[in-house]
């Protein structure tokens, strides 16, 4: 049989392990956004040069680069959302740590309790020997 310590302390760590994914995401969202928005700088860096094909092909450079600064965005919305599930995941992480502590407390509390009565049953008992 599971205790309610023993649930919490599987709780910690699920808990743990959900904010490390959602840190991971945010910073895979971040990196990607900084990779689009290279890749449009580059687009449009290249659009001025003399022997670029974006004269010949305005319409289609235009819209890659239209194409990168809008996946830059959705990125960096998609981070956003991450950091706010980073959060949330920290609150409930350190509430369930929280109770965990407490139990773990309350446990080592009642085991001392035990034990000091132990010591005074056994000592009554020496004594009336």
């Amino acid at each position: 049989m599971t205790t309610r310590k023993d649930r919490l302390k599987k709780l910690v760590k699920v808990q743990e392990q959900l904010k490390a994914l959602h840190e991971t995401r945010h910073a895979g969202f971040l990196a990607a956004a900084v990779k689009a928005e290279a890749e449009a700088r580059e687009l449009i860096e290249s659009f001025d040069t003399e022997n670029s094909l974006a004269g010949l092909f305005p319409a289609l450079y235009h819209r890659r680069i239209t194409d990168a600064l809008g996946r830059q965005q959705q990125n960096l919305e998609n981070a956003r959302q991450e950091a706010s599930l980073i959060a949330t995941a920290t609150a409930r992480a350190n509430m369930v740590e929280r109770a965990y502590k407490d139990v773990r407390r309350r446990d080592e509390r009642e085991r001392s309790d035990r034990e000091r009565l132990d010591l005074i049953t056994q000592k009554r008992h020496d004594d009336s020997n």
